[in-house]
């Protein structure tokens, strides 16, 4: 009978100390939401100003990421207008190659208008090394090193533009 009264009292008390803290939570709750209904002018202007350096810091991140928008989309159309170029230099130089391979006449007009069109990007590479020739068929080494040396500079000015257009502004 005595462990029954102790396991009854302690039962009683463990409910009593819940009711007293939930009390307890109730009254600080209802103290922290008066508090903030009624903030002194003190608070008022700290809280104002909070909120105004959250606004302008979200400003600023609209700023910048506009900025960095139209700084992608500048150096995406620049990327567009160099592959464009490239591309076309390839075309005509690859013309030129297949011309020269199959033994065209040099002396008709449309190989004489691939030839005034490349000459300026093959110049620097003819002659470099032989174009070995067999059974009227020439292998133009020169213009498949112009292709080459043209697509190694491609790629690197578009690693360049890739790297302006990712950089890093702040740390």
């Amino acid at each position: 009978m005595e462990d029954n009264k102790v396991a009854v009292g302690e039962a009683r008390r463990a409910v009593q100390h819940d009711s007293m803290k939930s009390q307890v939570d109730r009254d600080v709750n209802a103290d922290i939401a008066e508090r903030a209904e009624h903030a002194t002018r003190t608070e008022g202007q700290r809280m104002d100003q909070v909120a105004e350096k959250f606004r302008g810091k979200a400003i600023d991140e609209v700023v910048g990421t506009d900025r960095e928008a139209r700084r992608a989309r500048s150096l995406t159309r620049i990327a567009q207008v160099v592959d464009y170029a490239f591309y076309a230099v390839y075309t005509l130089l690859g013309i030129r190659l297949v011309l020269a391979l199959i033994g065209a006449n040099a002396n008709t007009g449309f190989v004489q208008f691939i030839r005034a069109l490349t000459d300026p990007f093959y110049a620097m590479f003819r002659g470099i090394v032989a174009s070995p020739t067999a059974e009227g068929f020439t292998l133009a080494l020169p213009i498949i090193i112009a292709i080459l040396a043209y697509l190694v500079l491609h790629m690197g000015i578009k690693a360049m533009l890739r790297l302006i257009a990712h950089r890093k502004t702040e740390i």
